[in-house]
């Protein structure tokens, strides 16, 4: 019996910060795998995620924004972080916004090579409120470069997510699956632990807090009982930092860690108990390793 051809291929998603890119990539993976606010570079780092349908396995890489390098070692490594994915993939999903076009996504465009397939994706068309202005904006981005597809999507409503499926599909190559069906992302339960607490901190914390904030898992174990014991190190750059996380008495915290534990129970599956601490660790955005002292507890 002949074996039915298998397609796959690792897909890089790139655009500036806070475009949505992390919100796009949950939504083409069906299961929440990178943390997403409001703010300017959440994701910090390079996560994959694994879509499997039929003898498609698309694998798809959710990247920091990029944008102008700062005078920071966390910053440049993100960048690089970004740059490095879009290597050695097949195709690059270009994400922009709305019915502009900035400097920004001048910039990123370049950065991608002449060779490369491009699937340009514009983001939030559901605050587009005026849709005639859509078409002359898809004429002018038509005549940057040969993308392979233009699509308009809404990645917070799930609008034409199908149809990147089925284009995707169409560059795939021919090649014997990378991962096992049942393989969801290369993100391993700590590291999850860790992007819920800093989702539910940014989130809580709005812009009150600068991107740079880190979660350390100190433990990561499950006890006798079954229960899933997690203690956070929170890393901050200055007091003022501490004292809007702690809030009030720790009001702020409690608030924090009951979102992030009950983020936590549906993603792993079992209870959790959670405790986290606060630490200023100076300048330690630009250290490479951080020390690992603890500062105000907060348990659930």
């Amino acid at each position: 019996m002949t074996e039915k051809p298998t397609y796959c291929g690792f897909i890089a998603i790139v655009g500036r910060p806070n475009i949505g890119k992390s919100t796009l990539f949950n939504r083409l993976i069906g299961k929440k795998i990178s943390i997403t606010s409001s703010k300017p570079h959440t994701t910090h780092h390079r996560i994959i995620g694994v879509h499997n349908a039929g003898g498609y396995q698309a694998i798809y890489i959710d990247t920091p924004g990029l944008c102008t390098p700062e005078n920071n070692i966390m910053h440049n490594m993100m960048r690089r972080h970004a740059l490095h994915a879009i290597n050695n993939v097949v195709l690059v999903i270009f994400m922009i916004e709305g019915v502009c076009w900035t400097t920004s996504d001048e910039r990123i465009l370049n950065n991608l090579l002449d060779t490369q397939s491009i699937l340009l994706v514009i983001n939030k068309l559901d605050r587009i409120s005026n849709k005639s202005l859509l078409l002359p904006h898809l004429q002018t981005l038509n005549k940057k470069r040969k993308f392979i597809g233009i699509i308009p999507i809404s990645a917070k409503t799930g609008d034409n997510i199908d149809v990147i499926h089925n284009t995707i599909r169409q560059y795939l190559p021919k090649e014997k699956h990378f991962f096992p069906q049942e393989y969801i992302t290369n993100c391993s339960q700590k590291f999850m632990a860790s992007e819920i607490m800093r989702e539910k901190i940014m989130r809580g914390c709005g812009a009150e807090l600068p991107y740079s904030i880190s979660v350390n898992i100190e433990k990561f174990i499950i006890n006798t009982r079954g229960m899933l014991m997690i203690y956070a190190l929170i890393l901050v750059q200055n007091e003022g930092h501490k004292k809007i996380i702690i809030g009030v008495q720790g009001s702020k915290i409690k608030i924090i860690g009951t979102l992030a534990r009950k983020s936590m129970e549906e993603a792993f599956g079992r209870k959790v108990y959670l405790e986290s601490w606060v630490k200023v660790k100076d300048n330690w955005v630009d250290h490479i390793s951080v020390s690992h002292n603890l500062g105000h507890v907060n348990h659930l």
